[in-house]
């Protein structure tokens, strides 16, 4: 059963990389297509290294080092298959801080853009809160009130974690701001009148890609706290996205409800991390089962609405 647990989480990681990183991936397309061949290949093979080894392994190895400053790094990468009960039980210890900061942080995102951010609407309500976006910092400043609260009263630490979770949500909200704004200027400008050389946008869309990562590596940890196994999933999504970008980005952008099953993902696993932090058990398959189940629809839902359209 630990084997299949493990190739489930896997599978899982491997979805939702794949899936949130769709709207970077098309961005990703519009950029390479004004550039060389040359320039191209390197961004899909060199930077399928650096968005693997740099982002997907040091920033959750990070992460979970700095909930657990009393290991070593090697430690902290090896946790999940030591038999060191001093290693454990720190791990045990500390995931309650961690769920709580990652649950938050992508409770935030997911309400940011249900209430601010334009999109293909999916599901009916969705017209509804994009109209009271006025309200967004109401909401979440209350969820993070009553999530400190209760977890005062469980671990200060937990709370400062939510804290951390909600602060870390509006700094890289900035970043992603001013990495679209560079986006947009990239997408506009053709390679001769932007005053960019492919090997400067290169470097734009590495930043981009990292700062875009983030959602990514926070909502693994919904599926597990294993570095390995995070490791192993999200680089075998970040190379289906770069796949994707070569390959079949017409067709995906077909589909303009994935980012819809992305967002709804997110706001469950933002929810299981924060269950999870709180004491409630939840199984180690509920997080890849239930991305499977929403991603699964709103891929469903996407194709019947093209298909709806092609025939129109």
């Amino acid at each position: 059963m630990e084997l299949f647990s493990a190739i489930l989480t896997i599978l899982g990681l491997v979805l939702f990389e794949t899936i949130s990183s769709v709207d970077n991936a098309v961005i990703n397309a519009e950029v390479l297509s004004k550039m060389s061949q040359r320039a191209r290949r390197w961004f899909l093979l060199y930077g399928l290294l650096i968005a693997v080894f740099a982002l997907r392994l040091m920033l959750p190895l990070l992460i979970v080092w700095a909930a657990n400053p009393s290991l070593g790094i090697f430690e902290t990468f090896t946790a999940t298959f030591s038999s060191d009960e001093k290693v454990i039980q720190s791990i045990e210890d500390s995931s309650p801080i961690l769920l709580a900061g990652g649950g938050v942080f992508l409770v935030f995102l997911f309400f940011h853009w249900l209430f601010l951010e334009p999109k293909s609407l999916g599901l009916s309500h969705e017209k509804f809160f994009l109209a009271q976006g006025v309200w967004f910092y109401t909401v979440v400043s209350i969820i993070l009130a009553v999530i400190t609260w209760y977890a005062l009263a469980i671990n200060p630490l937990m709370a400062f974690g939510a804290v951390v979770g909600s602060t870390a949500f509006f700094i890289t909200h900035g970043f992603k701001q001013n990495a679209e704004k560079k986006e947009e200027e990239l997408l506009k400008a053709g390679s001769a009148s932007s005053g960019l050389g492919d090997w400067s946008k290169i470097l734009y869309l590495e930043v981009i890609d990292a700062t875009f990562s983030i959602d990514g590596v926070v909502g693994a940890f919904a599926f597990t706290l294993s570095i390995p196994l995070i490791v192993i999933g999200s680089g075998i999504g970040a190379f289906v996205v770069r796949e994707i970008t070569v390959h079949n980005i017409a067709t995906v952008k077909k589909h303009k409800l994935l980012k819809n099953g992305a967002m709804y993902s997110i706001l469950a696993l933002g929810t299981i991390m924060l269950l999870d932090a709180f004491g409630f058990h939840i199984p180690s398959y509920a997080s890849p089962l239930m991305t499977f189940a929403i991603l699964g629809y709103f891929v469903w839902k996407s194709i019947k609405a093209t298909k709806t359209v092609q025939l129109s």
